[in-house]
């Protein structure tokens, strides 16, 4: 049973370089470019560049590792999550409040892109970490009961599951935002609608955070959790290893599971693009790729780059999720919103 905090807590991996590769090319083809009205302020040392990212960024390392190699002088702040994130990024777009950005997901980077916001003259947008939002269980509570494990996402919205799910809202969440991307890849419209319909009707517990529904809620996730069904990462089961090693009490089920990947870029009239540039290109650097399994528990985009050796036994990339393109999410992000409210009374 695990008491201490998973480290995934607060933020938010599936697809292969190859498929990070596919993502920059749709990246590319959705971008609407616009001149850099530059009004942002200038007058910040050249020497120095300021990194945004999301609230689960080692900013302090980052900031000491990147001022190294690129002879900058790197600062880093935070921004929430990646939705606000986003939002920051886009409402001080006339005065950006950083020179690079890293954190914005495959949910929201549509948007990002098409206001203009990125300075894609600069360095493209390119994905930075891979991951995979999917379902994850407490096997052992299903052996205790005598109950078959799940193991699609028809089974979260049958009987014999009734009551034990904890999903999280997409309008609160990134990792909830990736589920519901994955059921409208996999039932398509209206089909995903309805399946959250019966979801609703199987009395699916909804939080508005991750860290609320893993560690409050999951049976595996802290003391008082009663829900042995949980949405989180395909990574999730190497965090529940056992102390010698040999196993894992958590399963993911890499049916349900759907790609969240997250990219950096230099922000349209920042102060420092070049600065940013290499800020940019440093996180691409198999010094950095190295360390994100270890520091933020997602896969390195790089797939050369060092993971935990467990990873491949225990936290296993699912070989097909349910993906949708970045401008296919942005064009239909707020009807399916709208779509899932409607459906389950939310």
């Amino acid at each position: 049973m695990l008491t201490s905090a998973h480290p995934l807590a607060s933020r938010r991996v599936s697809i292969s370089l190859a498929g990070a590769a596919v993502f920059a090319l749709a990246l590319s083809a959705c971008a609407t470019a616009s001149p850099s009205d530059d009004t942002s302020s200038n007058d910040a040392p050249s020497n120095e560049v300021t990194l945004v990212v999301h609230d689960s960024f080692p900013n302090d390392e980052f900031a000491a590792a990147a001022s190294a190699a690129t002879g900058y002088d790197v600062r880093v702040i935070s921004a929430g999550d990646g939705g606000e994130l986003t939002s920051q990024l886009v409402l001080t777009q006339a005065a950006p409040i950083a020179d690079a950005f890293f954190g914005v997901d495959n949910v929201f980077v549509s948007r990002l892109l098409d206001a203009g916001v990125a300075d894609e003259s600069a360095v493209d947008v390119v994905p930075v970490t891979l991951g995979a939002t999917c379902i994850n269980i407490d096997p052992a509570w299903f052996a205790e009961q005598g109950i078959a494990e799940p193991t699609s996402y028809e089974d979260l919205a049958d009987e014999t599951y009734r009551g034990l799910t904890v999903l999280l809202d997409p309008t609160t969440s990134t990792t909830g935002a990736s589920f519901l991307i994955g059921t409208v890849s996999r039932f398509g419209e209206p089909g995903f609608a309805e399946y959250w319909q019966q979801l609703a009707e199987n009395e699916v517990r909804i939080e508005q955070g991750w860290s609320a529904a893993y560690n409050g809620q999951f049976t595996q996730g802290g003391e008082s959790g009663t829900y042995p069904i949980v949405l989180s990462y395909s990574s999730s089961p190497a965090w529940t290893v056992t102390e010698d090693g040999s196993a894992t009490t958590t399963k993911a089920l890499l049916d349900t599971c759907s790609s969240q990947i997250e990219y950096a870029g230099v922000l349209a009239g920042s102060a420092n693009p070049e600065g940013g540039a290499a800020v940019v290109e440093y996180m691409l650097s198999r010094e950095f790729q190295d360390t994100i399994a270890d520091t933020m528990y997602v896969y390195p985009a790089d797939d050369a780059a060092s993971i935990p050796a467990d990873w491949e036994r225990f936290a296993p990339l699912p070989i097909a999720p349910h993906d949708l393109t970045p401008s296919e999410i942005g064009a239909g992000r707020e009807p399916w919103l709208r779509a899932w409210s409607d459906a389950t009374g939310w």
